[in-house]
């Protein structure tokens, strides 16, 4: 019986390796730049076989009404991450079109098995951390990260409180179920500037976390702003703020933000992705290494406006079930 049930646990073991290593198309999480006020602030899915060519599922509609998930109505800022065969997305609550810009109450949970159907949880900050939350202002731009070691899914994300102008990263480990946190949110990182959409990915022993941060003169004004790094050898810090700009744009009067790093399928190549949001553009830079980025921008082929996303790996067999599901998937490429 044990040695059944250790073959069994080895065949699991295997299944999922081969299918970490038989990603053939990729999925991009994202909510939308055009249309109707009162349906860009939804979550949307997009495919592409190449990483670079990408085609909206769904006819570019929303595939679940923020009205479902939120507190507020909207949602920004959707991350995806995968764990094997678990899919998870955090977005911010947030609707400018009804509510403005002056807050949102936290962020939206969501975990799936399957990339098709979804549970969700709305945290309000505020009242669940009265104590140290109850003057939130912004929680903007969450992220999941996977910790290995402790086999817990570390949250994080840009924090303001009123009245203050400290842009910060907070962070927490997300509870058994992926609906709520263990522990009540903590400092992860202040940047000297102030920083928001932050992304951790892990290669060769060090966490990058990349992020928009910017500069200040010695008055306080904010004179450059761009997508900045900080590296540790711990999830828990402390953090090597490098003020240095990689994108493309940092030296001229095109700004970007909702930088997003992923790893190409079946290659050493990342993609350091961001969102030209008063351009309605979407680029790209390349690395092999994430300190050292191409200095020459691509662009994305697509038939959507993309604002702050991400991307992920996927199988033939998932692109087939998200297809059958929305639609939207070329036959050929």
């Amino acid at each position: 019986m044990k040695f059944k049930l250790g073959l069994l646990v080895l065949l699991l073991l295997s299944q999922i390796s081969i299918a970490q290593n038989n990603m053939q198309a990729y999925l991009f999480a994202y909510f939308e730049g055009t249309g109707k006020g009162e349906l860009q602030e939804q979550l949307r899915f997009a495919v592409s076989k190449d990483a670079k060519n990408w085609k909206a599922v769904n006819n570019n509609q929303p595939i679940i009404g923020s009205d479902s998930i939120s507190n507020s109505g909207g949602i920004r800022d959707p991350h995806i991450l995968r764990n094997n065969d678990k899919f998870f997305i955090v977005a911010t609550d947030m609707f400018t079109v009804k509510n403005g810009w002056e807050s949102n109450p936290g962020i939206v949970l969501m975990h799936s098995d399957n990339l098709i159907d979804w549970k969700s949880t709305a945290i309000d900050f505020r009242k669940e951390y009265p104590k140290n939350f109850e003057n939130v202002q912004w929680v903007w731009a969450p992220q999941t990260f996977y910790d290995k070691a402790k086999d817990k899914y570390l949250i994080y994300f840009t924090i303001r409180f009123k009245g203050q102008d400290n842009l910060d990263f907070y962070s927490a480990y997300a509870n058994e179920d992926f609906s709520g946190f263990e522990n009540e949110p903590t400092l992860m990182f202040r940047a000297k500037y102030g920083a928001i959409d932050g992304d951790i990915i892990y290669k060769d022993g060090i966490y990058h976390l990349f992020y928009k941060g910017n500069t200040k003169d010695s008055s306080g004004k904010e004179f450059k702003n761009g997508i900045q790094q900080a590296i540790s050898k711990s999830l828990s810090g402390p953090w090597k703020e490098d003020f240095k700009y990689l994108d493309a744009y940092a030296d001229t009067k095109i700004n970007v933000e909702g930088s997003s790093v992923f790893k190409l399928n079946n290659s050493d190549e990342y993609i350091l992705m961001y969102d030209l949001y008063s351009n309605g553009r979407y680029e790209f830079q390349r690395s092999t290494d994430l300190f050292n980025f191409s200095e020459k921008t691509e662009s994305f082929t697509k038939d959507f406006f993309p604002r702050h996303g991400s991307v992920i790996g996927i199988t033939k067999e998932e692109l087939e079930r998200i297809n059958k599901k929305w639609g939207g998937v070329p036959e050929k490429e």
